[in-house]
């Protein structure tokens, strides 16, 4: 008997020729995989593989990097700049000194008759290294505005405030070596297998070699929970109280680091106090792990030759966000797990460049981890730009998550977005959309134009795609390497890096500032502003040709250096970026403000990420093989809740918070508890139209993991249809 179809049409893989390979980086997630794209001899893109003497994914690739090839011709791409008619209610396909020339005396026209702060300008955590410098270059040394930031307020800027509160400094300490090193791994809120599958991969053959311990936070039955020796299904938001428990175990048990308490950190008293308010047997209540768990695993962590965390979002994302980073600190500083291999704190960064971003776009100061608040540091920077010093403002403006409030209020009139999308990505859309209608003035700025924020724009610049341009990027472990010109940009799109360098000659002190034509020259300029014996973000001695050699440099990496590969860690001397040259053990109290589940809303509502797609979909909803697996808005739903509700599986139901309401797809699973769900984030119109966005009181960055919703019952035709309306914009 033959089972199966009588004519089998197996599935065959196309022949690629490939004529050239040309070196690039993936421009998807932090890891910084390193890859090779394929051309024929007409010199079209047919494959992509991984770089197999790249020591950060020796040949390895996820689906999207694999994938990543086709996004030079995938569809929605910009081919020209677009302006409203006069009417604003459609594009006319406008030259770039027409659309350049009106958005600079827009910006001047709102300034003048507003005040220099009520434009502003928000950016991305993709684009390219240099491409940040300038940009920074152009805001702060020439349009002047102060209410400037990345969307990376969305996903590091806790990770930056609590290294900062903690060590004096933003940097990640670690590096992924540490996985071969360690002898207990503790990861707070991060999946590494559908965030950063490489990454995990790393830590998966590191693990097989040596059986360290792993262990998963997690209120989510995740991927990586599931492979976890201990999973520790936290309530969502509690994780200080959790540390803070472990850390009474420890102190209690004497079992903390003393002489490196003694050398190295400060503070040590205070936080010893506060963590005694939080015994496991009181702790278990508000974090939901139990006593005897919260003890097994301080010891475990404590006792261990070599400890170290990761996290990603499920610390970040959360108005203890900046808290939590800083009391991950905590648990290492006293037990000596910072600086050595195998022990460390290490944020694992979400987009490819917010390093980039966090180091040289001068968003929250100015480049290479300069203060606003410090005249010193105005000072240096005035003088190698040659502009006036009082042109800086003396503090911080406003980040992300401030902006679109003040566009209610009035304070913003005009906005100028670059490679990001707050139609998907923010929390509480309905809010989002209402202030973007307020506008007198939006720019946006992206490779396609079709991105959902687009429809509210007044100018649309089509910038290239991230290999159609050169330049570097910084990965999570500080590690820089570069991107190559693979082809010429689509049609007449343009790099950013060009976009930036036109618009700053339409302002007076673009006369002044020099802004070379070259990537490469800019990134001399980034080396000189590194320079510096205190100065712990040093690539002076790096170049295009060393880094691309050695396939990525880890900064710091100093004029002479002798270690080829840069410097794998951060404070290895036990000496940090502080005054007094010591860590500044955080006490971090607990009082819980989150919006829980009650009678009206009894669930919580969790989000995330899927491996098959990188943030709004801007770009993998378009590739096939990504969409394919993973095209429709859905939830996570435990079977007993689901049962309850008399929801079957794959049926459509509406989710319903105080702020709004999305329509999805139910999937019946265990790895969520009975009281909540979980929503991929990566969907236009779904789960940020009903999630909170209270704001971490440091960072600035939205609790997008903390909500309560309910789940109602809706028509499944009408639900198909909102699903095909949506899937077809």
């Amino acid at each position: 008997m033959i089972f199966g179809r009588k004519q089998r049409k197996p599935i065959t893989i196309p022949s690629k020729s490939v004529d050239t390979w040309k070196y690039t980086t993936c421009n998807y997630c932090s890891t910084g995989c390193v890859i090779e794209i394929g051309l024929d001899k007409d010199n079209k893109i047919v494959t992509s593989r991984g770089h197999a003497d790249a020591d950060v994914n020796r040949g390895k690739l996820c689906i999207k990097g694999l994938l990543e090839h086709e996004l030079f011709q995938s569809a929605g791409r910009g081919t020209d700049p677009l302006m409203r008619n006069k009417h604003y209610d459609e594009f006319e396909t406008v030259g770039w000194d027409k659309a350049i020339d009106h958005t600079a005396q827009k910006i001047k026209d709102i300034q003048n008759k507003y005040g220099k702060d009520s434009f502003a300008v928000v950016s991305t955590g993709q684009l390219l290294t240099e491409e940040f410098y300038t940009l920074g270059k152009l805001v702060r040394g020439c349009i002047g505005t102060n209410n400037y930031d990345g969307n990376t307020t969305l996903c590091m800027a806790s990770a930056v405030s609590g290294y900062k509160r903690s060590f004096g400094s933003d940097g990640p300490p670690g590096c992924y070596e540490d996985f071969s090193h360690t002898d207990c791994f503790m990861a707070f809120g991060s999946n590494l297998p559908e965030q950063h599958p490489i990454i995990y991969w790393r830590l998966k053959e590191a693990k097989e070699k040596r059986d360290f311990p792993l262990i998963v936070v997690d209120p989510r039955v995740t991927m990586l929970a599931q492979f976890a020796d201990i999973h520790l299904p936290i309530t969502p938001g509690t994780d200080c109280v959790l540390i803070n428990s472990m850390m009474h175990v420890i102190f209690s048990e004497e079992l903390e680091d003393r002489d490196y308490i003694d050398k190295h950190t400060q503070g040590y008293d205070e936080l010893k106090r506060v963590c005694a308010k939080f015994p496991p047997e009181i702790a278990q209540h508000e974090c939901g792990i139990d006593e005897d768990t919260i003890r097994q695993v301080a010891r475990l962590y404590a006792k261990a030759g070599a400890a170290m965390s990761i996290w990603t979002m499920g610390i970040n994302q959360s108005t203890h966000g900046s808290d939590g980073v800083a009391n991950i600190n905590n648990l290492n500083l006293v037990t000596g797990n910072i600086g050595k291999p195998g022990g460390t704190s290490l944020s694992i960064t979400g987009q490819c460049n917010a390093m980039g971003t966090r180091e040289w776009s001068s968003c929250s100061g100015l480049p290479g981890y300069r203060y606003l608040e410090k005249e010193a540091d105005r000072q240096e920077i005035a003088d190698y730009w040659g502009i006036d010093p009082e042109f800086f403002p003396k503090k911080r403006g406003m980040a992300q998550t401030d902006i679109f409030p003040a566009i209610e209020t009035g304070e913003i009139k005009g906005l100028w977005l670059v490679a990001t999308n707050p139609m998907t990505s923010m929390p509480n859309l309905p809010r989002i959309r209402k202030a973007l209608q307020k506008l007198e003035f939006l720019v946006v700025q992206d490779c396609y134009s079709d991105v959902e924020t687009n429809q509210y724009s007044h100018v649309y610049f089509p910038a290239s795609v991230w290999a159609e341009k050169e330049g570097c990027h910084t990965n999570t472990e500080r590690r820089v390497n570069l991107i190559c010109n693979v082809l010429e940009p689509m049609a007449n799109s343009k790099p950013d890096f060009w976009i930036f360098n036109e618009m700053a000659k339409r302002f007076d002190n673009g006369q002044k500032i020099k802004f070379p034509d070259k990537p490469e020259d800019a990134f001399e300029e980034m080396k000189e502003l590194s320079k510096g014996k205190d100065r712990m973000l040093d690539i002076s001695g790096m170049t295009y040709q060393k880094i691309k050699q050695q396939k990525g440099i880890q900064w710091p990496y100093r004029e002479g250096s002798e270690n080829e590969q840069g410097e794998p860690r951060l404070y290895t001397d036990g000496i940090f970026q502080t005054e007094s040259g010591r860590a500044n053990l955080i006490a971090v109290d607990f009082v819980d403000n989150n919006e829980t589940p009650s009678s009206d809303y009894p669930f919580w509502c969790n989000s995330g990420r899927v491996v098959e797609h990188f943030h709004t979909r801007t770009r993998t909803g378009k590739i096939g093989n990504c969409n394919k697996f993973s095209p429709t808005p859905y939830m996570e739903i435990n079977p007993d809740a689901a049962d309850e509700l008399g929801i079957g599986q794959s049926e459509y139901v509406r989710v319903v918070s105080k702020r709004g309401d999305a329509v999805v797809m139910a999937q019946r699973t265990h790895r969520v508890p009975r009281n909540m769900i979980f929503i991929p984030f990566h969907y236009h119109d779904c789960v940020n139209r009903v999630t909170l966005g209270l704001l971490d009181p440091y960072s600035r960055q939205p609790a997008f993991k903390q909500c309560a919703v309910r789940i109602e019952s809706i028509d499944q035709q009408e639900a198909a249809q909102i699903n095909l309306e949506r899937r077809a914009f």
